[in-house]
């Protein structure tokens, strides 16, 4: 059963890797240059390298549908770029998951596969998909809603030591992104760890940095760069997260609820 994932982000790997593990056929489209901080447990990685592999499962960056059908049958999951997956007019995936995180509808129509899957704000079950995902940490974190939206966005990201809006590295002026730390590397509060052009990004805590842009992404002022995780050394940037393994759950119950015993 073929599967397209639009994005292939860190959130969007957490499905994709789920339903390789389960058998599922999976291509994922994404955009030229991709702005997932999360780079190193996305699928997304592939287009800045060609492969990438994510605990175990293979990513291959493809060019056309007939490399994305190669990759397929080597058993890798199938990265494409295509923004506006005008893939699933040829391919006519039987389930079709939107997870851009966009916070809202950037194209995906209820009218695109059997089953269509929104993840996160911006989506309505039973009007532009047929499931919704819900994304916000809490009770609800990978509910499967069959009717009406996900909660809103709160803006805030999730807590981790005390520390939610602190962790995250914004660019304070537009213009083009450049690392000057790498993700794993500790950094101290106060620290410049990127540029944007001439303009310095600082950390405002101490910790391990978890994520962080690619060069050469044009970003607008509050543009999400990156993030620190304040436990440091005891982080974790070499797995995927607890939400996107959720997430991923999720999505693999939706098909289940949909297909279930006709699946064999």
């Amino acid at each position: 059963m073929l599967v397209i994932i639009r994005g292939a982000g860190d959130i969007a790997t957490g499905i994709g890797w789920r339903l390789k593990q389960c058998g599922f056929d999976v291509v994922m489209t994404e955009t030229q240059k991709p702005t997932c901080i999360r780079r190193t447990v996305a699928f997304s990685t592939a287009l800045e390298q060609g492969s990438y592999t994510v605990e175990g499962i293979s990513a291959t960056a493809c060019n056309n549908i007939e490399q994305v059908q190669q990759a397929l049958a080597n058993g890798h999951v199938a990265v494409l770029c295509d923004p506006s997956a005008s893939c699933i007019a040829t391919l006519k995936p039987a389930v079709v998951i939107d997870s851009i995180l966009a916070k809202h509808n950037l194209g995906t129509k209820i009218t695109d596969a059997p089953l269509v899957i929104g993840v996160g704000p911006g989506f309505c079950a039973g009007e532009d998909c047929h499931y919704v995902i819900e994304t916000q940490r809490g009770h609800y974190l990978g509910k499967v809603i069959e009717q009406g939206p996900a909660a809103p966005n709160s803006g805030i990201p999730g807590n981790i030591m005390g520390y939610a809006a602190e962790r995250i590295i914004r660019s304070t002026v537009s213009g083009t992104f450049r690392a000057l730390c790498s993700i794993g590397d500790l950094v101290q509060a106060g620290q410049t760890v990127a540029m944007v052009d001439d303009t310095p990004l600082c950390v405002e805590i101490d910790g391990m940095i978890r994520g962080m842009l690619a060069d050469g992404i044009a970003v607008t002022t509050g543009f999400k760069c990156g993030d620190v995780d304040p436990r440091g050394t005891k982080a974790d940037y070499t797995t995927i997260s607890d939400k996107a393994r959720a997430i991923g759950g999720a999505a693999l119950e939706a098909i289940l609820r949909r297909y279930g015993s006709r699946m064999q």
